[in-house]
């Protein structure tokens, strides 16, 4: 049975995603800070949330109330206790409240799940090597886990490095990230300033280098 997509609450990422938001799936986005990884995924949680289904939000940045209000609008108070926020305070503390996210999966109708981001936390874990990797590698199943069995898309952001072979950024997290995530888009900011660029670089239906470019507004994104 085909399952439907669901809207990111963009329609232009709508269209560079094929219709929106994949279920049973996850989606990655990764860039550099202020790139707008935030912002796409608030705006995500508002369109889910005004759709009636419930959001599980786990945020390991700082979560940003008078953003989420900027963006959801008048409809902030209303639809805000469908809203649940997870905010690990370190990279352990963020596998224990995935576990504890799946009781809010449980007891509501969920629609989406976001984390932002995957690898904050990890990075400060880094010295730990390949245990870090494990450990983030669970983490990341445990997440698909959810995607498959509530049938939900889920978000992750990314943060990243500078790969200096390739003297461009590149995703943390290594293959953990990269394979277990079917749909991955580069946030990068372009020559004009204020101006970012969305780039599909891993879809399994949709070809790679498609993108559009966008500024950061007061209410979400502006696409230029």
């Amino acid at each position: 049975m085909k399952i439907e997509k669901q809207t990111s609450g963009n329609a232009a990422l709508d269209t560079l995603l094929g219709g929106g938001l994949e279920p049973r799936t996850i989606t990655q986005f990764y860039g550099e800070p202020a790139s707008g990884k935030s912002t796409f995924c608030t705006i995500a949680a508002v369109a889910c949330l005004r759709a009636g289904r419930a959001v599980v939000y786990i945020d390991s940045e700082g979560f940003s109330i008078e953003r989420f209000r900027q963006i959801a609008g008048s409809d902030a108070e209303k639809i805000a206790d469908r809203f649940f926020l997870f905010e690990p305070v370190d990279f352990e503390h963020q596998g224990s409240m995935i576990l504890e996210a799946e009781k809010v999966l449980k007891a509501h109708a969920p629609g989406l799940l976001i984390m932002d981001s995957a690898t904050a936390l990890y990075r400060t874990d880094l010295e730990k090597g390949r245990d870090a990797m494990q450990a983030l590698t669970r983490q990341m199943l445990h997440l698909l886990g959810y995607a498959k069995r509530y049938e939900i898309p889920v978000i992750i952001t990314n943060q990243v490095y500078m790969d200096t072979v390739r003297n461009t950024y590149a995703g943390l997290g290594g293959t953990a990230l990269e394979h277990l995530s079917k749909v991955i888009v580069r946030l990068e900011k372009t020559d004009l300033p204020g101006i970012r660029r969305a780039r599909l670089v891993k879809h399994r239906s949709r070809p790679e280098g498609a993108s559009f470019d966008y500024g950061i507004v007061e209410d979400g994104i502006g696409i230029r």
